[in-house]
């Protein structure tokens, strides 16, 4: 039997977060290459791939306000250009290292209210899958029916997504090794948190903070909160969070479901 696991690449792994549209083709090309040996070790796997926007979208996005109703729509359709840009890369550095990607724009079809995502077109994405190919999606803007723009975020398109395909596991890279007591940026004494469930979530949430530069997606607790609800939802879901930095670890995420390093989310 196959399975399904939906792998996101955050923005801060994939671009440098602090300096405006700036992308990390090594760490796009080394990530490339630990998936396609993960795929070409594991035959049975099916992937979706999204990402953050990082450096390309947030800061735009914060500017004008598109998260929360933007009032000049020239903010909007620039958000949405240079999310596409970023996805661009990542496209081309996956394709050039053999990765069958295939990008589809949320934004396209995405429904929203308030900020949250009601609804997208999930049979392109299906059809992708069917045929061998990895879906790769992206944080991107979408129109709102309530206050006109927002942004939606990976987790977003994910939880979305995991109601429809559900996905047997989902795998969070980010720059840091998974949740943490406290900023990994800005507090040495900060130490992982392996294990998160429905008996210590409360206290975790206390301990989260948001990103150290820039996200209007909400940072790390918003992340947990939302794949948590998930969760919740899905019992039998697995999140792991780890660190894409950290050389191997998203191939051996990828292709060993009992890999144990970061930060796991389950019910």
């Amino acid at each position: 039997m196959s399975e399904l696991v939906f792998l996101k690449l955050g923005g801060s792994l994939i671009t440098e977060k602090s300096r405006e549209a700036t992308a990390r083709p090594e760490v796009l090309q080394r990530l490339a290459r630990e998936i396609k040996s993960a795929l070409a070790a594991r035959p049975d796997l099916q992937l979706l791939i999204g990402h953050g926007s990082g450096s390309f979208g947030h800061v735009l996005a914060h500017r004008y306000h598109v998260h929360t109703g933007c009032a000049d729509w020239w903010g909007y359709a620039a958000t949405s250009a240079i999310a596409a840009r970023l996805n661009r890369l990542v496209t081309d550095a996956f394709l050039a290292e053999g990765v069958a990607v295939v990008s589809l724009q949320p934004s396209a079809s995405a429904r929203c209210r308030g900020g949250q995502l009601l609804e997208m077109t999930v049979a392109p994405i299906q059809a992708a899958l069917e045929h061998g190919l990895a879906p790769l999606v992206y944080g991107d803007v979408a129109f709102d029916e309530a206050q006109g723009s927002t942004i939606i975020s990976t987790e977003q398109i994910f939880s979305y997504l995991a109601g429809i395909l559900a996905p047997t596991r989902i795998i969070l890279a980010g720059e840091v090794d998974g949740v943490f007591t406290s900023d990994p940026a800005r507090d040495a004494a900060a130490s992982l948190i392996p294990d998160i469930s429905r008996r210590n979530l409360d206290y975790v949430k206390g301990m989260l903070a948001g990103s150290a530069a820039v996200d209007v997606t909400g940072g790390m607790l918003s992340k947990v909160l939302t794949m948590f609800e998930l969760i919740r939802e899905r019992p039998s879901l697995k999140v792991r969070l780890i660190s894409g930095l950290r050389f191997g670890w998203v191939q051996r995420a990828l292709q060993d479901a009992e890999f144990r390093e970061g930060t796991l989310l389950h019910w």
